[in-house]
């Protein structure tokens, strides 16, 4: 099983770090099954980390949604923008699925953010989120079977 885990963010802007941060503790469980790939936002570059992949995870800050994260599965839909920059995950499955057919399975893990100001670090609020995030993430990481994801997504 191959396990694509995209994390992004901008370390600089405060909670919107938390992507890359717990990005971060994914790459050092160093679990060969699993390629991780960290930017500022996703682009339609992206599209070709996917291949071969029999899933993958999304996981950045979130502005809004449930507290302290938030995690559901997340299909193709594509989506007007002015540019081929900052896409969403759906938008991004959907330019895999135009190029190179059905893509993997997919979720998204987004951990609620309070604080996203230029040169502030991870709050406080966020940090223990981060926490709680990761517990939740690793133990999918531990059993990265499609089905036991799509009930976690379930609550």
């Amino acid at each position: 099983m191959r396990l694509v885990v995209f994390g992004w963010g901008n370390e600089a802007r405060g909670d919107d770090g938390l992507g890359p941060a717990l990005l971060g503790r994914v790459e050092a469980l160093g679990l060969a099954e699993i390629e991780t790939v960290e930017d500022y936002q996703l682009q339609i570059e992206h599209a070709l980390d996917l291949d071969g992949a029999d899933l993958a995870l999304f996981v950045d800050a979130a502005r809004a949604g449930a507290a302290p994260f938030f995690f559901h599965e997340v299909h193709a839909n594509p989506e007007a923008t002015p540019s081929t920059h900052a896409l969403s995950p759906a938008a991004l499955l959907d330019v895999y699925a135009r190029v190179r057919g059905d893509p993997p399975p997919a979720f998204v893990l987004g951990v609620l953010g309070e604080r996203f100001e230029l040169g502030e670090g991870l709050s406080a609020v966020a940090a223990e989120r981060l926490e709680a995030a990761w517990a939740f993430a690793r133990a999918r990481l531990e059993n990265p079977a499609v089905e036991a994801w799509r009930k976690a997504a379930r609550g």
